[in-house]
């Protein structure tokens, strides 16, 4: 909801998202990605899971991996 109010409204501005989810910015136009306070990556979505060395693409393959895992856990039970 919140992603489609972002989407609907400022949709010719410049919006800086800090997400929890790593979901919630891969439809994004850039990323930016911090690592200690320092710029690390700067990107689009696509771009940084094309290297599968990057911050982000390792981050994404994290989350898929946890998420799946959890899901399996789930429909276990």
């Amino acid at each position: 909801m919140i992603q489609q109010t972002l989407g609907q409204h400022f949709s010719d501005s410049t919006v800086i998202m800090i997400a929890h989810r790593i979901t919630s910015v891969l439809d994004s136009d850039m990323v930016l990605v911090l690592e200690q306070g320092l710029i690390d990556e700067y990107d689009s979505p696509t771009k940084l899971l094309e290297d599968q060395s990057s911050s982000f693409a390792k981050l994404v393959a994290e989350y898929s991996i946890r998420s799946n895992s959890s899901f399996e856990n789930l429909a276990a039970t």
